[in-house]
């Protein structure tokens, strides 16, 4: 009885939310984005450490995804060409950190991209009939494409080799943009089991962890560590491509948390949703 009197208020919240115009909710989601920057600005000292707690989430949504694939042996409701995408944009990210940095994340960066190597062969080879071809219709040449125009135009200006630099810019757009054949997936479907369901949303609070880990480094640094990245467009792409990455999965993970509350275990995304 306690349990779902708790949720009579989420539920009196959600549904007041969605009887709303498109331009409240949006205004209503950058507020309670700001709430959530000042509310972890307040309770972290280390800004840093939300980096490695967007590290930390990413690696428990990676373990969800890898348990569906063993335990449940299905790969249904995932994306090959998500996870295609990630690699890229890994593989181009571990080339700049050998040549640019190499430190930690050049170690965690390597066994994310063995792992999802791993996932794009179980789901290609070993439960390929469950896999949904039809549903996973994205065009990978929308974003690789786009990405790769965009690198080239804005890009670090630091005392690196061209190539390597346009490289840097082409991983952090794809990064950015890589969820978005899942999310057409999902909207295929338009019914998200659990598993699939807590990996994305893995991913989006991941996202948020990261992005609030770059805006509150900035507000720490007032602004020089944008003049730190470089001068021209790119400081502000790479501060965009952090909330871009964050604002793609935000409806989302609005109706995971709508339906955990809920207690619903199969997600069911209405019309338009992603």
């Amino acid at each position: 009885m306690r349990g779902s009197a708790s949720r009579r208020p989420v539920y009196a919240v959600a549904t007041w939310v969605k009887r709303q115009p498109p331009k409240v909710k949006a205004f209503l989601a950058v507020v309670s984005g700001m709430a959530a920057l000042a509310f972890l600005r307040f309770i972290v000292h280390d800004h840093d450490n939300l980096f490695v707690a967007a590290e930390a989430v990413h690696a428990i949504g990676i373990c969800v995804l890898i348990y569906k694939l063993t335990k449940e042996r299905t790969c249904a409701g995932l994306s090959l060409k998500s996870q295609t995408l990630t690699a890229i944009f890994l593989a181009v990210r571990l080339y700049c950190s050998f040549v640019m940095e190499y430190d930690i994340h050049t170690l965690l960066d390597t066994a994310t991209l063995m792992t999802t190597l791993w996932v794009m062969y179980t789901i290609h080879f070993q439960l390929k009939s469950s896999y949904m071809e039809d549903k996973d219709n994205f065009p990978l040449y929308y974003v690789i494409i786009p990405c790769a125009v965009l690198a080239l135009v804005i890009h670090p200006s630091t005392s690196h080799h061209i190539f390597n630099r346009i490289c840097w810019a082409f991983c952090v757009y794809l990064e950015a943009v890589s969820v978005l054949p899942q999310l057409r997936v999902m909207q295929n479907t338009k019914i998200v089991e659990p598993f699939t369901a807590h990996y994305v949303f893995a991913l989006g609070v991941a996202r948020f962890l990261s992005c609030a880990h770059w805006v509150l480094q900035v507000l720490d640094t007032r602004g020089r560590l944008l003049t730190a990245l470089g001068y021209g467009l790119w400081p502000s792409m790479v501060l965009l491509s952090e909330i871009v990455q964050t604002f793609i999965l935000a409806d989302f993970c609005y109706y995971y948390m709508k339906s955990l509350f809920g207690g619903q275990l199969v997600l069911r995304l209405p019309s338009g949703v992603v």
